[in-house]
């Protein structure tokens, strides 16, 4: 099964908290934006309908002395199993939500127009193990970096949600 996605960014994490609590971290809008997206950049906006076919639209952005630069995203949720399995695409868009070429913010020539983002989620004990899959993400991009930083930060907001 997994020959055909080998390309693709696949990130395996544990984080010491219970699975609903990973879930809302993923589907919560005001919990997503304390940890999404790589180092040094917020998330000003998070709106998700978590409904099958509901939308979601992401801003990220980053202050620089020289200049504050954001990035939109938007996507269609396409499978909600709650608290084991997310599925939804992500698209680059303006502030309205138009979707827009990701050519036009600067990525390669051969970077997707729609990618997709599988989460799944499963209980290890009073662990979360979370497997997470960016389908049309390259492996060693910076995308997959993103990931990574994002992840970290998730597993820092965890720990002190956990000790609370």
């Amino acid at each position: 099964m997994m020959n055909s996605q080998q390309e693709w960014v696949r990130i395996e994490r544990e984080f010491d908290v219970p699975i609903d609590m990973v879930w809302k971290m993923w589907t919560d809008p005001e919990l997503f934006k304390q940890w999404y997206g790589p180092n040094g950049m917020s998330v000003p906006t998070a709106q998700m309908d978590v409904t099958v076919g509901g939308t979601r639209k992401i801003c990220m952005s980053m202050e620089t002395p020289e200049r504050s630069m954001s990035m939109w995203f938007t996507g269609v949720y396409k499978e909600i199993d709650a608290p084991n399995r997310l599925v939804y695409t992500e698209s680059m868009c303006d502030e309205a939500g138009t979707i827009i070429s990701p050519q036009s913010m600067g990525m390669p020539a051969d970077f997707p127009d729609i990618t997709e983002v599988i989460v799944e989620l499963e209980e290890a004990g009073d662990k979360t193990r979370m497997v997470m899959v960016h389908v049309g993400v390259v492996e060693g991009t910076a995308g997959a970096g993103g990931w990574n930083q994002a992840f970290d930060k998730l597993a820092a907001l965890t720990a002190s949600i956990s000790r609370n």
